[in-house]
């Protein structure tokens, strides 16, 4: 059974879509969920769902041992960043090399990089005239957004699209394509 650890900062859509995925199947399950925020709406999310949950701060991530240490204990297969906003510190990235994904909102290179995330990335989308865009699920390096890219999906983008038609169209993107790009790296481990 591969086990995966998800890493969330906000709402937890793409983290409580992996859960319901992985629930009851004999492949891989979701044994725990870390994040940066202890009023994070995925903590609300992971409760109903009886998944495991743990808050760290910026000192316990960046600066010591501790992150690192529950995700030894943990063993995970793969560890999924499904809106995390921090950037993930080289200690970690180095122990559990090829084994941190990311989902991206947009189709990376382009509008990647620190401080383009959720809407940011979505308004610059359409105040750029953009008629395509989509999702990159990529490897997680000691840069934001600059991994080896593992699966891309694109939608259109119409002149009429605000921000908030582009996000609906980009969250679709992550509900069909994120569990299964998940599930197949790892079947491939």
């Amino acid at each position: 059974m591969k086990r995966i650890v998800i890493f969330a900062s906000g709402s937890g859509s793409n983290a409580e879509n992996l859960i319901k995925f992985f629930h009851n199947r004999d492949n891989a399950s979701v044994i725990q969920v870390l994040t940066n925020n202890p009023r994070a709406k995925v903590l609300d999310r992971c409760k109903k769902l009886k998944i495991s949950t743990l808050a760290f701060n910026k000192i316990a991530f960046t600066e010591t041992e501790d992150v690192l240490n529950i995700l030894k204990a943990s063993q995970p297969d793969l560890i999924v960043l499904a809106g995390f906003l921090w950037k993930f510190p080289e200690h970690i990235l180095n122990e559990f090399p090829n084994k941190v994904i990311n989902v991206h909102p947009a189709l990376l290179p382009s509008y990647g990089g620190k401080g383009m995330y959720g809407m940011h990335v979505h308004r610059a989308v359409v105040a750029n005239n953009e008629t395509k865009t989509g999702i990159t699920i990529h490897y997680v390096n000691e840069h934001y957004d600059e991994g080896a890219v593992i699966f891309q999906a694109k939608c259109d983008v119409a002149a009429s699209d605000s921000a908030e038609d582009v996000a609906a169209k980009i969250h679709e993107l992550e509900m069909t394509h994120f569990p299964k790009v998940v599930e197949k790296l790892l079947n491939e481990q």
